[in-house]
């Protein structure tokens, strides 16, 4: 099966309310995990790439390994660029063969943002690929993304009608209280989704997808581990999943999860190593990671996402 847009996919999610993972990757460990989850779970997912991701692993590496996960699961992927900052990373991975990408405008004014989403969405569509929006600023620090919490905004409603029109996005990205990194929250705070936005949101674009960004739930159990193995790391909580469930039910279409696939990565090497420190072998650290991998993107299709069995 060849990379897909995520058109199809999110009609689907929209009419069957649940939601497709937007799941970040770094390397072959990562990618092995959500593909394999997803193929057991017959989940569709969209795997996708940061600026800093690309950096790291080169754009043809990166490429070729989402293409052995095709071969390796038959489901459907989308391959998506994660907070394209400016039209030429976006040109770069569209004329590199990925089928979505993001264009991030939303540190410009409004209708600034609106005429550098509008000029990527032109080149996108020329060539096949779909692209996500985004208006309001989320707080938080995620590779090259880091908005303070000061100059952090929720979407304005009022704007999404009149956004999505002259741009022509295929999906669109909003603020409701979620954040990039895993210090969303400080132990005794109380996270909440402003579902009032969220619901005004889908009455100005009914059946057009809404996609949550900065929605990882930072899972307790891998904070411990690598707090236990000698991590230096300050207790926090992410999003509640039974509000992103609600958002998945809802015009929620995309959710994107990055922080917990790094605190599950990183606890298993920290585990692995401090219980076994006379080992040097890469495959062996490395393969508790990938299973924590799986059994977190396997979570969240079933209980967060609700994509399970809807690769079809």
């Amino acid at each position: 099966m060849a990379l897909v847009t995520t058109k199809e996919m999110f009609q689907k999610a929209y009419a069957g309310g649940y939601a497709i993972g937007a799941f970040n990757v770094n390397n072959m460990e990562i990618i092995q995990g959500i593909t394999e989850a997803a193929k057991e779970e017959n989940s569709p997912v969209i795997l996708q790439v940061s600026a800093g991701a690309r950096k790291y692993a080169k754009h043809v590496y990166l490429t070729k390994l989402v293409e052995a996960a095709l071969l390796d699961t038959d489901l459907p992927i989308a391959l998506h660029l994660d907070h394209g900052d400016d039209f030429e990373i976006c040109k770069s991975c569209i004329d590199g063969g990925f089928s979505s990408v993001m264009i991030d405008g939303s540190k410009h004014t409004f209708e600034d943002n609106i005429a550098l989403t509008k000029k990527v969405v032109e080149y996108a569509h020329a060539h096949g690929c779909v692209v996500e929006g985004e208006l309001g600023k989320l707080a938080g620090v995620e590779d090259d993304v880091n908005v303070s919490a000061a100059d952090a905004s929720y979407t304005r409603p009022e704007e999404v009608e009149e956004f999505v029109t002259r741009t022509g996005v295929d999906s669109l990205a909003i603020a409701i209280g979620t954040s990039h990194g895993a210090f969303k929250f400080k132990p005794g705070q109380k996270p909440q989704l402003r579902f009032d936005i969220l619901e005004e949101v889908a009455k100005r674009l009914p059946n057009f997808p809404i996609v949550l960004h900065g929605a990882s739930s930072v899972s307790q159990e891998y904070v411990k581990l690598i707090q236990q193995y000698g991590g230096q790391m300050e207790d926090a909580i992410g999003i509640p999943e039974d509000m992103l469930r609600q958002a998945a039910g809802m015009a929620v279409c995309k959710i994107n999860i990055d922080s917990d696939l790094r605190l599950a990565f990183t606890a298993g090497i920290r585990e692995y190593i401090a219980n076994n420190p006379s080992h040097f072998d890469p495959r062996q650290y490395l393969t508790p990671s990938r299973n924590n991998i799986k059994a977190l993107v396997k979570h969240k299709i079933v209980n967060v996402l609700g994509s399970s069995g809807a690769a079809k």
